[in-house]
């Protein structure tokens, strides 16, 4: 397994929290940081929207990612979540191991 990292943005602290919560208890993911107030400039229905968000950095593995995708989108508020995830080239073995003994069966 390698590991991952998924960028989710959320329409606040509370929501990203309850679901960076859930994805750790349920050992999808071994951390989840949230990052307040970012401000997104995106295209939606057709208008160009400015909005106020809440980014998160969850760290996982690939093999954990389908159902971590599934569990977003069952928290999420949004219709169309963003969910984009991007590997790690390389970091920390010890952090590495770290993640892949965070997630899966426990």
């Amino acid at each position: 397994m390698s590991a991952i990292v998924v960028i989710v943005t959320a329409s606040n602290e509370e929501e990203a929290a309850k679901i960076g919560k859930a994805l750790v208890d349920e050992r999808l993911a071994a951390c989840a940081n949230i990052v307040p107030k970012i401000r997104s400039i995106y295209r939606w229905e057709g208008k160009v929207q400015d909005d106020p968000e809440t980014l998160m950095l969850i760290k996982t593995t690939d093999g954990a990612f389908d159902a971590l995708l599934k569990r977003v989108k069952e928290l999420h508020s949004y219709s169309v979540p963003e969910i984009i995830a991007l590997p790690i080239g390389a970091g920390s073995s010890d952090y590495l191991s770290w993640i892949e003994d965070s997630t899966g069966p426990g």
